[in-house]
This record gives C-alpha cells, sequence and structure tokens, in this order.
C-alpha cells in the first residue's frame, strides 16, 4: 500500500515525550524493554504493550515513574469506566483486561489527568485537532476477521493534494484503487465517496475502519465489484502537512456549508479527469458514518442526478446536527423521482446508539414520504466495529444490476 503515513511517526515520538525517561546505565541487547538505556530504545525492543495471551485477555504496561496515577480508559473497558493500573518499582505501569470478545479495541492511558496514546503501540487512531487520538489493539479470533489482511491481490492508497476554492485552502483526499489498476490504460471503474465521521479525518476509513482491506478481500472473493473509493476531508480544514497553517474563518460547526461545494464542485470533477472513473450516476456512490452519514444522506438526496447509491451508517442527523429539514421536504416532493432514479438507499443503526431515535425517526419520515429505502437495526452502539461491518455488508450491493 502506498500510503504515506509520516504523521504517524511523528505523534509517536510526540506523545513519548509526555512519559518520564529516569536514565539508567544501558546493558546489551535493552532498549525501552529493559530500560530507557542511554541511547532510548527501538521500535523493536519498546516496552510490550499492548500483549494480547492466549485467554483473549490484554495486558497494557506505560513507564511512567513520575505519575501518581494512570488508568486505561476508551472502549477497551467496554463501557466499565476508567481501569486502574499498577506501578511497579521499575515505574512501569500495568493493567490485564478482559478476555475481550474478537475485535479492534481502542483505548487511552489516563496519566494525571490526561489522555494520552501508547508510546509503545504503533497502531494510532489519527483525529484532527481539537481531539484526543487513541491506540488501537486487535484481539483476534479463532480464523481471520474480514477486516484482516489475507494473501491476496492489494490495491493502492493514494495520497492527492487540491486547492479547494470553496473552502480557500489546500486539502488531500485518500484514493482507493482495486488491484491491478496501474496494469491497465483503459479499464475504467465505478466510484464510491467515503465520508469519515465527526474528530476524524480523511485518512480515517483506512486507518481506522481498514476499508482497504475489506475491499481487497471482498474483491477477492468475488463478492464485490472492483471500484475506486475516494475519502474527502469532511471538516472545513486545511491539509496537513501543506504549508503554514491556515484556518477557514467562520466556521463554528460540525457541518460546514462549504463541504457539499467542495465535494460536488472540485472532488468529483478532479477524481473523473485524475483517475480512470466511469464519470456517471449509475457508476458514483456516497457513503459515510456518523458525522459523514449525515452528508452522505443530505447530499445524495439532493442530488440524485450524481448519485446512485446513498448510505448512512449510524448517521448523525437532524435535531441539533445537520438538519433533515430540506432533505425530507424535496422527498415528500420528488419521491417518485427519487425511488427512479436510486439503486439503493441504505439507513443503518446500532440500537444502544445515541443516534438510534434520530435515524429510526428519518427512515420512518422517509417511507411516510413514499421514499423506498433500505433500514437496517444491528446490536451495537456508536463504535467502528459496528462501521466496519456495515461497509463489509454493503459494498457488495453497489454497483450491481439489483435493485
Amino acid at each position: 500500500m502506498k500510503t504515506v503515513l509520516t504523521f504517524a511517526t511523528t505523534l509517536l515520538l510526540a506523545t513519548t515525550s509526555v512519559f518520564a525517561q529516569t536514565p539508567v546505565p544501558a546493558t546489551p541487547g535493552a532498549g525501552r524493554a529493559g530500560g530507557p538505556g542511554r541511547g532510548g530504545g527501538t521500535p523493536v525492543t519498546a516496552l510490550r504493550s499492548p500483549e494480547v495471551n492466549a485467554d483473549r485477555t490484554v495486558t497494557l504496561r506505560v513507564r511512567a515513574p513520575q505519575a501518581t496515577q494512570v488508568d486505561v480508559v476508551g472502549e477497551i473497558t467496554q463501557g466499565a469506566g476508567p481501569r486502574p493500573m499498577t506501578k511497579a518499582d521499575d515505574g512501569v505501569w500495568s493493567v490485564t483486561i478482559g478476555p475481550l470478545p474478537p475485535e479492534i479495541w481502542s483505548y487511552n492511558f489516563r496519566l494525571q489527568g490526561v489522555d494520552v496514546t501508547d508510546p509503545s503501540n504503533p497502531s494510532v487512531k489519527p483525529t484532527p485537532p481539537g481531539q484526543a487520538m487513541s491506540s488501537f489493539v486487535e484481539v483476534p479470533g479463532d480464523a481471520p476477521a474480514f477486516y484482516d489482511s489475507r494473501p491476496v491481490p492489494h490495491g493502492d492508497v493514494r495520497m492527492t493534494l487540491y486547492e479547494s476554492k470553496p473552502m480557500g485552502v489546500t486539502r488531500w483526499l485518500w484514493v482507493y484503487t482495486p488491484p491491478g489498476y496501474d496494469r491497465s490504460t483503459t479499464t475504467r471503474y465505478p466510484v464510491l465517496y467515503l465520508l469519515h465521521g465527526n474528530g476524524e479525518a480523511q485518512n480515517g476509513w483506512v486507518m481506522n475502519g481498514r476499508a482497504n482491506i475489506i475491499l481487497d478481500n471482498l474483491i477477492a472473493d468475488r463478492t464485490a465489484v472492483p471500484m475506486i473509493v475516494v475519502m474527502p476531508q469532511g471538516h472545513a480544514l486545511q491539509g496537513a502537512g501543506v504549508g503554514p497553517l491556515e484556518r477557514i474563518p467562520g466556521e463554528t460547526s460540525m457541518f460546514s456549508d462549504r463541504f457539499p461545494k467542495d465535494l460536488l464542485e472540485e472532488v468529483i470533477p478532479l477524481v473523473d479527469k485524475r483517475y480512470r472513473t466511469l464519470p456517471n450516476a449509475d457508476h458514483r456512490a456516497i457513503a459515510g458514518l456518523s458525522m459523514g452519514g449525515g452528508q452522505a444522506l443530505t447530499i445524495g438526496l439532493a442530488n440524485t442526478d450524481r448519485f446512485r447509491y446513498v448510505l448512512g451508517f449510524s448517521a448523525a442527523i437532524g435535531g441539533q446536527f445537520v438538519s433533515s429539514e430540506e432533505t425530507l421536504k424535496t422527498a415528500r416532493a420528488s419521491s417518485a423521482l427519487i425511488n427512479s432514479r436510486l439503486k439503493l438507499l441504505w439507513i443503518s443503526i446500532g440500537r444502544q446508539d445515541f443516534l438510534y431515535q434520530a435515524n429510526k425517526r428519518f427512515s420512518d419520515e422517509l417511507a411516510a414520504a413514499g421514499v423506498r429505502a433500505t433500514y437496517r437495526e444491528t446490536e451495537g452502539t456508536h463504535v467502528w466495529s459496528i462501521w466496519r461491518k456495515n461497509l463489509n455488508e454493503t459494498l457488495p450491493m453497489l454497483f450491481t444490476n439489483r435493485r
């Protein structure tokens, strides 16, 4: 995968400085695993954390000799709240959690009240400014999960810079191209525009959701058609690492009025020009989670001449989130047109999700307006384990002749 991930390395180095590292005499072959050493550790000698045990418990460790309180927080506690860690004489704090069901779990160390990532763990959940980053640990099952990499042909994830006129700044796209894309100069592909949630960035569906691996596996199994997946930045932000920081004036909401224009007027034309797409509505889909789900549903239903597949996973829609009034007004006035154009309108939500009522209400109002939609309820809260499953279930439905 041709993804450039230098920001993650910078993050880990910066996070490590949070933890006090008292110098001790170096011993042969010992880095941070046996003590910091005079020259510090190396990635292969880092403190062993996380450590997934045979019984599916997970042991977490962090060296913080000057700290007086360290807890573990995040999905890994399964709703039980902060888990206190125990400090050893060498300044290493540890705790064992579980056993845990097979899944990818996020966590943070809460050190003196501040949430930080695990400096020994390279698996990091990237976020934009203002959000705490987290670490990931995967507890495997008896067989590989649908989101685990297999020895199959792999697609590439490319980073594409563009100048956004609606935003007035330079921004990034992450673009997945399917296996074999570079071996042809003529084959064209359908495109899925895949939108991230609040507090994430254009890399979220790859780094957190493993969308590229999920699609590699589905394509190899011939259950999904090869496609291009475009992942834009859904917040009104300048791209990271492109130059001096520029802030976009007047942006105070989770949902920016500039984003639909950025997507429709800048991103889609750029992708159709730069990549070998099938540039028509029949071969274009839009989907997203949470904030991105609200964006996908409102943009998609307002532009059925541009998209034939519209999907919202745990969509942040209605109420304090993106307004659904205009969308529903359009649905009531144009239900026959929407039904004739869309091949799939999908709304899914976990029953324990705080957005459950909003999604149920939106689905019911669409039905009352005469708009056909597939509404799917599952067990689960507002977490990545749900959205990975949503993506794995719906990718085979895209760009087929089924309605």
